[in-house]
């Protein structure tokens, strides 16, 4: 078994160079000036997209619960729940976390450093902001604290106020209902319906979001996004057919 995101970030062996408040966050840690690895590794621009997005990921997490003004267990078993950390290094990330927690800093670099990696809105950032969804959703409910963030976040990772408005949707509190899922009206036709579903299976497949930068630790959103689209696709299907 290869070696972790998280163990390649402090062990420096992803071979990409990673400085900004990602790399003085990890640096600070790891007690030297995190931005340029040993020669023998080529610089790799997916090693260094999903180091950024675990960083953000963490770094993101920490500054909500900051920000909410409240760290609960739910919400640290939450990131656990869709992310994948190794026994040996769940020390690891839990260190960068309440360092990102304690840090003077505001969210804004994070989000700025990981927005330049990747294209504006691309299906990776709405993984992270699905992300951040999740654990914001941990204690029962999105507090207007954590949705204020939430919402500040998503603009500067490229989301206008529709694109935020449909991943609170998505990623909310409320059930919402298949065609929402798929962002379509019910009076859509048979054939665009089969075209927006194949599309968003193009645009969130796992295979795909690794390619574009997600880390493999990661896959189990994705897989449940996946899982959710396919589901509203075959709940119309069967509606339509029924009626």
């Amino acid at each position: 078994m290869g070696m972790s995101i998280w163990g390649k970030i402090i062990g420096g062996t992803a071979g990409f160079a990673l400085g900004g408040p990602m790399g003085a966050l990890v640096g600070a840690l790891v007690g030297h000036t995190y931005d340029v690895y040993a020669a023998s590794y080529a610089h790799d621009q997916q090693a260094e997209c999903q180091a950024a997005f675990s960083i953000a990921l963490i770094a993101l997490s920490a500054k909500m619960a900051k920000a909410d003004g409240v760290v609960t267990r739910s919400e640290i078993l939450a990131f656990r729940e869709k992310v994948d950390i190794p026994r040996k290094d769940i020390d690891t990330v839990s260190r960068i976390w309440e360092m990102a927690r304690r840090t003077p800093d505001g969210f804004e670099g994070y989000a700025s450093q990981v927005a330049r990696l990747f294209p504006a809105a691309s299906a990776v950032l709405e993984e992270l902001m699905g992300l951040l969804f999740h654990i914001a959703r941990a204690n029962g409910r999105i507090s207007d604290e954590e949705a204020d963030y939430l919402r500040k976040v998503a603009v500067i990772l490229g989301f206008d106020d529709q694109g935020y408005e449909r991943l609170a949707a998505i990623h909310g509190d409320e059930e919402i209902s298949p065609w929402r899922v798929l962002g379509l009206d019910p009076s859509a036709s048979d054939d665009e319906l089969r075209k927006a579903w194949l599309a968003l299976v193009a645009r969130h497949h796992p295979d795909r979001l690794i390619a574009d930068g997600l880390p493999q630790e990661c896959i189990k959103s994705a897989n449940d996004r996946l899982a959710r689209i396919n589901a509203a696709y075959e709940t119309i299907r069967q509606q339509r057919k029924a009626s």
